[in-house]
């Protein structure tokens, strides 16, 4: 995997490249600041991205607007966010269904087994990790594979801020369709649905259908699978 690693602390940033290093990875460009990370991206040919939230020179959340900037421009760049503290804006923002286009229909929380049916040649996901999360080596690798495969990540203590701040929509889901959201986080497509649950397409795509709607997406919004996923793993975690 080639990456471009971004972060104004040289002793992080030499640590996140010698890591990846060891694990067989290539870093073709590393940065300090949001503008360099951006021509960075312009210039070479990564997989992947991974950025600090706060940087140069703003020193506020130009890693951030970076992320997303890059993702709007280079929508096949899979982009790993880290952050030093639990900050839920922040994840909003990354996640934002206007900087978050064409992601794969998978969701883990950094930690979980890794994914299963993500296309490896689907676009790039997008991540948003704690910076202690890279001294878990496994689990980070195995975040950074999930998001160079198309996959969301996302930190389980962000997640359970994110629902502390926002109220479950899940409760007003049928038990069927919060089974039909379970296996949907598995990443089974609709066909695999209809087979798992031997019903018609018909069916699975009319409990689909419900399941946007009553989770407010409208039908032509992007994403609404990958954010009906992240909305039920994120409950579920927060639920432990």
């Amino acid at each position: 995997m080639k990456l471009i690693v971004a972060d104004d602390s040289t002793l992080f940033r030499e640590g996140i490249i010698g890591l990846l290093e060891r694990r067989g990875h290539e870093v073709i460009a590393h940065v300090a600041t949001a503008p360099e990370l951006i021509d960075a991206v312009g210039q070479v040919d990564a997989d992947l991205v991974i950025t600090d939230v706060r940087m140069p020179p703003g020193m506020s959340d130009d890693g951030l607007r970076a992320a997303v900037e890059i993702r709007r421009q280079h929508l096949g760049l899979g982009i790993v966010v880290l952050s030093q503290y639990v900050a839920p804006a922040y994840a909003r923002e990354l996640f934002n269904p206007q900087s978050a286009h064409h992601l794969a229909s998978d969701v883990r929380f950094a930690g979980s087994p890794s994914a299963g049916n993500v296309d490896e040649d689907a676009p790039g996901g997008l991540g948003y990790l704690l910076k202690d999360r890279v001294a878990r080596v496994a689990d980070f690798i195995r975040s950074l594979d999930i998001v160079a495969a198309g996959g969301v990540v996302i930190d389980p203590e962000v997640a359970a801020e994110l629902m502390r701040h926002e109220p479950s929509k899940l409760s007003t889901l049928t038990e069927r369709e919060i089974e039909i959201l379970a296996l949907m986080a598995r990443g089974l497509s609709n066909a695999e649905l209809a087979d798992e649950l031997v019903v018609s397409a018909a069916t699975v795509s009319k409990h689909v259908a419900n399941i946007f709607l009553k989770l407010g997406m409208e039908p032509g919004e992007e994403n609404r699978r990958v954010r009906a996923v992240l909305a039920y793993l994120t409950e579920q975690h927060a639920q432990r």
